[in-house]
């Protein structure tokens, strides 16, 4: 009857509204608060108590996160419809200057990738910047490696070097040549950092930057390698 193929009609409509899962490769394992997964069953809550009540308009809405002591905060709460906010970074309150430091050993885990980014940049975008890097990006999987091609281009440069730490692959065969050699399976451990300050053309200064959990380790695995608290910086 009609009735029932108008009825079939709004199902479709909400099922098309439904949100899609994430893929597992999708979280990046840095313990990120919120996670892609947290972000998917928060969206889910909200799409099932509309579908429940008929109502798409529970499925709009605006949320914007400030915190007293944030930085940024008081400036996001100052912005009215209109305005024009204009980004640079984020270099996460490390300031660098050319040259300053004979190798920059970046390690990162998932998204923490992203304040190391603009800085290696800036390196290999500056003929007269000379400084050798070191980035170790930490992640669950080979496909869950942010920024790929980005990184296989930096890795070109003369000065620039790139190794991964993949947490659940444990078969080089399933990875591309050119990965083979400069990924380790498992975790980033004392062994490893040793091995990694050690391997550095120079006397390494180290960004690091991930979970909270991971930035404490990794600070300890330094201090342990040698490396004193003026010699890595913690984002």
């Amino acid at each position: 009857t009609m009735g029932e193929r108008e009825e079939d009609g709004a199902e479709e409509a909400w099922l098309q509204l439904r949100p899609v899962e994430p893929l597992p490769s999708q979280c990046c394992g840095g313990g990120c608060s919120l996670c892609v997964f947290d972000l998917y069953h928060r969206d889910l809550a909200r799409w099932e108590a509309a579908r429940a009540s008929k109502d798409r308009s529970l499925l709009s809405w605006q949320e914007s996160q400030c915190y007293k002591t944030g930085l940024m905060s008081r400036y996001v709460e100052s912005w009215r419809a209109g305005d024009t906010a204009f980004w640079r970074g984020p270099f996460g309150g490390f300031f660098y200057k050319p040259n300053q430091y004979g190798e920059l050993l970046m390690l990162a885990a998932g998204t923490g990738l992203a304040p190391m980014v603009p800085i290696l940049q800036s390196i290999t975008d500056n003929a007269d910047d000379e400084t050798f890097v070191t980035l170790v990006g930490c992640f669950k999987t080979f496909e869950g490696i942010y920024l790929k091609t980005f990184l296989q281009e930096q890795a070109r440069f003369w000065n620039v070097r790139t190794f991964f730490v993949l947490s659940q692959e444990n078969s080089p065969e399933q990875l591309p040549w050119s990965y083979r050699e400069k990924t380790h399976f498992g975790r980033l451990g004392q062994g490893l950092i040793e091995e990694l300050v050690s391997c550095c053309r120079r006397k390494p200064f180290a960004l690091v930057c991930g979970s909270a959990e991971f930035t404490e380790d990794i600070a300890r695995c330094l201090q342990c390698a040698g490396l004193t608290g003026d010699s890595y910086f913690l984002f």
